[in-house]
């Protein structure tokens, strides 16, 4: 049997209008995405082969969608020619097990307090459940990424930082050579912040404190920490007060006079210690805007606070 023909039908012209509307706001978005890729182009020559370390946490990290946008940013860094190098928290997801539990958690000075079992728990999280998460949100887009805990390779040399927060430590060192060889084969390293000292005893490390002393060890153009505030204000309580750019001596005597305190002590003091030790800038955004990290890199649109020495 003879297929049909389906009905002809006459264009009129508000038909030829409206294809008209269609085809000139379809070259529309096309010139538009065109230069939009002119305008970036400085960028990606200007960061290509170049380390830049990013905190992932806060609202980025717990909110499904704005995880996705971030892998896919973190992905396009790396297609672009750049070295992202993910170092994660995970303190929410901490907590939420605990709980769980029966546990309930202790801070000081923005620090969980970490017996035997709170380590534990870390560990389980931050490197079997966080970690693989972020991996695989990474390896949708090809098999890029691959997961490093502190304690891989000798990465992170930690030593107890005050007896009376247990198994919570500093930073002794970084051995960056496991990071080297992965970025030589092309893979996107992602770290959990869990090291061990000679003894091989393991210690819980605040995100922020790694992040900073990875960006000082890989010699990293900048860090990024992204937040859940648009960044450093003056007055907490007035957001028109975001400091945009903020040096590094003026944010120690910040802290000095108590007027930087809590959960953004660590965060703060790692930016310092960075930027002290040869990282250009370190930037605090808000990593509740999609694609924020993008913005940061690819545009002079001034997010968040930046800290220079």
């Amino acid at each position: 049997m003879d297929e049909k023909m389906p009905p002809l039908r006459l264009v009129g012209p508000e038909d030829a209008s409206a294809a008209d509307e269609k085809d000139a706001r379809s070259v529309g978005d096309h010139l538009e995405n065109a230069e939009l890729l002119v305008e970036i182009l400085p960028y990606i020559q200007r960061w290509r082969g170049k380390v830049v370390v990013i905190k992932f946490g806060g609202n980025a990290m717990t909110d499904p969608s704005l995880a996705e946008r971030f892998a896919e940013d973190v992905v396009l860094m790396h297609q672009v020619g750049m070295l992202p190098l993910v170092v994660h928290g995970g303190g929410p997801q901490i907590g939420e097990l605990m709980t769980r539990l029966g546990k309930e958690p202790e801070f000081r000075d923005g620090l969980r307090v970490t017996d035997a079992e709170t380590l534990d728990i870390a560990r389980m999280v931050l490197v079997g459940k966080v970690n693989r998460e972020i991996v695989s949100s990474i390896n949708v887009h090809g098999p890029l990424a691959v997961g490093v805990s502190g304690e891989d390779g000798g990465l992170i040399t930690a030593a107890p930082r005050n007896p009376d927060l247990g198994f919570v430590g500093d930073v002794t060192s970084i051995d960056p050579t496991l990071l080297e060889k992965l970025f030589a084969e092309g893979l996107i390293p992602v770290m959990s912040t869990i090291g061990a000292d000679a003894s091989g005893q393991a210690y819980n490390i605040n995100a922020d404190t790694v992040a900073g002393a990875v960006a000082q060890s890989m010699k990293a153009e900048k860090v990024v920490y992204l937040t859940d505030v648009e960044g450093l204000y003056g007055d907490l309580d007035d957001p028109s007060s975001l400091i945009r750019q903020i040096s590094a001596d003026e944010l120690n005597t910040k802290i000095e006079t108590d007027q930087i305190t809590d959960g953004m002590i660590p965060k703060i003091e790692a930016c310092v210690h960075a930027v002290k030790n040869g990282v250009t800038s370190a930037h605090l955004i808000d990593g509740r805007i999609p694609h924020v990290a993008l913005l940061e890199i690819f545009t002079d649109a001034g997010i968040g606070t930046m800290i220079t020495d």
